[in-house]
């Protein structure tokens, strides 16, 4: 299952500031895409996880916001 995500995540640095929390997601694979203007997160994980996500994100003081199919 594929989730993508709106960010306020900007910079490398940012990316960084969040790789470890993201890497404890079971079977999750994970990326930022920067270049984007929404500053794209894409997960795919085996089972619904956007809630997780969001909070994660949110909790390190990021915007984030799930898109629409």
């Amino acid at each position: 299952m594929i989730s993508v995500f709106k960010t306020s995540v900007f910079t490398e640095n940012d990316i960084n500031l969040l790789r470890s929390k993201l890497e404890e997601l079971p079977q999750t694979e994970w990326n930022f895409d920067l270049e984007d203007c929404d500053k794209i997160l894409r997960i795919d994980a085996p089972t619904e996880i956007s809630f997780t996500v969001i909070d994660l994100l949110k909790g390190k003081g990021f915007y984030c916001e799930e898109l629409a199919d």
